[in-house]
């Protein structure tokens, strides 16, 4: 049964234009948490040099991205592959990039130190992983709303929230990993590449 996140129409074309910005020409990229799969069906279609390989943790959203690609008989979209980041294996051994929109902040922060675990040895040097959502960062103020929306995350679940973009920072330095770029988005959220050093 296909699901739809209507945040996902709202956000893809900004997205899309920092991925045409970061994204190797040609290659394998890895989408983390891929939720519904519109992202991915969207992502797939702009970008047919790349074969795109959707990914999520929950059963039903892998059922979703299953029930799009299906419909749409992409040729570069692959089928969805079902683990969580903190899986000791990834049914995947090497990509050239990674893209992860709006995972971190909703799931503990054990997910994001495993994603950059694997993804150490899963990417070759100067390869891209571009992570898309709301940040905090130091001495910038932070928005009103995205101040709300990190109240109301933790009190969903404590191990949620907005990260820190500082210590985004040290776990992806402490991986192999420097930041490259950070791109202002829409609606207070950020794109951030880090790319395998």
């Amino acid at each position: 049964m296909k699901r739809h996140a209507p945040a996902t129409e709202r956000n893809r074309d900004a997205i899309a234009a920092i991925l045409r910005l970061e994204l190797p020409d040609s290659g394998t990229v890895l989408e983390i948490a891929s939720g519904s799969g519109e992202h991915a069906l969207y992502f797939a279609g702009l970008f047919a040099q790349l074969r795109w390989v959707p990914s999520d943790p929950d059963p039903e959203a892998v059922t979703s991205i299953a029930a799009y690609r299906d419909e749409a008989e992409s040729t570069n979209l692959a089928a969805p592959l079902h683990f969580a980041t903190t899986d000791s294996d990834w049914p995947v051994e090497s990509a050239d990039a990674i893209f992860c929109a709006n995972m971190i902040h909703i799931s503990p922060w054990k997910s994001t130190t495993a994603m950059f675990h694997h993804a150490q040895s899963m990417l070759s040097k100067i390869a891209p992983l571009i992570l898309y959502g709301p940040f905090i960062e130091a001495n910038i103020e932070t928005a009103a709303s995205n101040i709300a929306f990190d109240q109301s995350l933790r009190m969903r679940n404590p191990d949620w929230g907005i990260r820190h973009l500082g210590e985004l920072d040290e776990l992806a330095d402490a991986s192999g990993f420097r930041r490259a770029a950070r791109h202002e988005m829409p609606a207070n959220n950020l794109a951030i590449v880090y790319r395998r050093i």
